[in-house]
């Protein structure tokens, strides 16, 4: 029994799913234009499709499962779960208009030529805000509409919003936030869905790690208490007495979001010889 898991062949998300199959121990050949291989280390069988056509490939059960964008899976509307939130390939689907058009509010959209590779989900929140748009579908290059007289303004994917300022447009208005998912199909068997749940328990070891930080630090005993106060840990920070006298060594795991408030923290509660390490696998 082998778990079939679809994937970019090329583009944003390939790179990202690979390496973070690799990171979960999977050992994975992808050569240069297959379009299907076997982990050596794990029964998975990867595919390597369009990312258009990876939520319908898991709806049918061609696939078991697949690491798509929820853009995606949103706009094809298939039958799936999202079985993990991945916190890779984020962006933001938005509205953008040249720079010199004035924008005061998504009404301003009304009666406007919207191009887009997203009619769908235009669509939906066209419809949710009572606007009458002309959505012109096109694929590939939508930031080029409005300059060359197709479009009014765009719906497009945003990331740093780099490819919007070197066409002119601004960004005026977030319609959908997405990142890449792991879906699966709604009906795997038992089996399928053990192998699913061990994947699931790497991923998510994968990803608590990249989201903390190992710290050891040596602490005066008499400020011993105020420290570890400053500390987080899963449980309790390990304290371990130093050859020197008076002081010990504090060892404990911070989340990155709170990492730099709380080292300073530390060393102006006198913490020194602070040393940060990076987390490969973390198990809770």
């Amino acid at each position: 029994m082998k778990l079939r898991i679809a994937i970019q062949k090329s583009g944003r998300l390939h790179d990202d799913s690979i390496k973070l199959l690799k990171e979960c121990g999977i050992d994975i050949n992808n050569g240069v234009n297959k379009l299907k291989t076997e982990a050596s280390n794990f029964p998975l069988e990867v595919f390597f499709l369009r990312d258009d056509d990876i939520p319908q490939y898991v709806e049918d059960g061609v696939a078991d499962i697949g690491i798509v964008g929820e853009n995606v899976i949103i706009e094809k509307g298939r039958t799936v779960s999202i079985a993990e939130k991945l916190g890779f390939g984020k962006c933001r689907l938005s509205l953008a208009v040249p720079k010199t058009v004035e924008y005061n509010g998504v009404q301003d959209m009304d009666k406007l030529r919207i191009a887009t590779s997203y009619p769908v989900i235009l669509q939906q929140f066209l419809d949710e805000h009572k606007i009458s748009a002309e959505i012109h579908e096109i694929s590939g290059s939508v930031e080029i509409a409005p300059g060359i007289g197709l479009a009014d303004a765009i719906c497009d994917l945003v990331s740093s919003g780099s490819t919007l300022f070197m066409n002119g447009l601004k960004e005026v208005q977030v319609i959908l936030k997405s990142e890449a998912a792991l879906i699966s199909n709604s009906s795997l068997t038992p089996e399928q869905d053990a192998l699913l749940q061990k994947l699931l328990f790497r991923i998510q070891a994968v990803k608590k790690a990249k989201n903390n930080k190992y710290v050891l630090l040596n602490a005066p005993n008499d400020k011993l208490d105020e420290i570890i106060k400053l500390l987080p840990g899963m449980k309790s920070p390990t304290v371990l007495p130093l050859a020197e006298e008076g002081w010990s060594s504090v060892h404990s795991v911070l989340n990155e979001n709170a990492f730099w408030d709380i080292i300073e923290n530390l060393k102006a509660a006198g913490a020194q010889g602070i040393l940060v390490v990076p987390i490969e696998k973390m198990i809770m």
